[in-house]
């Protein structure tokens, strides 16, 4: 069994334009790196045994006060990144619909399988989120890790916890730098994902 708080990154000014982000390297703004201290403050006496960041720097960013904070065993490791969009990086999700009205229709589909040119679908995403989790848990069993990560990783997760399809809209609350705690036990076939805790920015308030 390995307890893991896995977090969004916080702010980014693509997040505050409505942008598909995904693999493009935003760095965080003014108003994430407060709310990263405050993530920061809130974590330093947790108990943590790793901290794993995603390598795009908004996730290293948020996590970088809590590593000033105190000595932590640190891995920085690209399987965490966002999902990749593809030709959708960087467009303003309001304006898609004008100015790419196929690739708007059938990204509106939500189809599981379905990814942009360039891009990875959903159920690609997925197997590479529980890989990530299933690595860690498998090294570091009984451990407690601090993972920085991103949106569309943490809906993986809760779609993956509650038996969810692939495909269909994000149903979640995913606050920037939310902690989100989750518990992976090993089974027969493969990891079971409890979610103990979610959506928590009471840092935030």
């Amino acid at each position: 069994m390995t307890d893991f708080l896995l977090i969004r990154h916080g702010e980014t000014d693509y997040n505050r334009q409505y942008r598909f982000q995904g693999h493009i390297d935003v760095p965080l703004n003014a108003t994430g790196h407060g709310q990263a201290e405050r993530l920061g403050q809130r974590l330093r006496d947790e108990p943590i045994d790793l901290l794993v960041a995603s390598d795009l720097q908004r996730a290293r960013e948020t996590a970088a006060p809590l590593l000033r904070l105190r000595p932590l065993q640190a891995q920085v490791d690209p399987q965490w990144r966002e999902q990749a969009f593809g030709v959708l990086e960087g467009l303003e999700v309001p304006k898609v619909p004008q100015t790419h009205p196929e690739l708007w229709a059938a990204w509106s589909r939500h189809e599981a399988d379905h990814a942009p040119p360039g891009g990875e679908s959903n159920r690609q995403f997925h197997a590479r989120v529980l890989s990530a989790l299933g690595a860690l848990a498998a090294a570091q069993p009984g451990a407690r890790i601090a993972v920085f990560t991103h949106g569309g990783v943490l809906d993986m997760v809760w779609r993956h916890a509650h038996g969810l399809p692939l495909g269909g809209p994000r149903d979640c609350a995913i606050p920037n730098t939310g902690i989100n705690r989750v518990r992976w036990a090993d089974a027969p076939a493969g990891g079971a994902l409890q979610i103990l805790q979610w959506a928590d920015d009471a840092h935030l308030r």
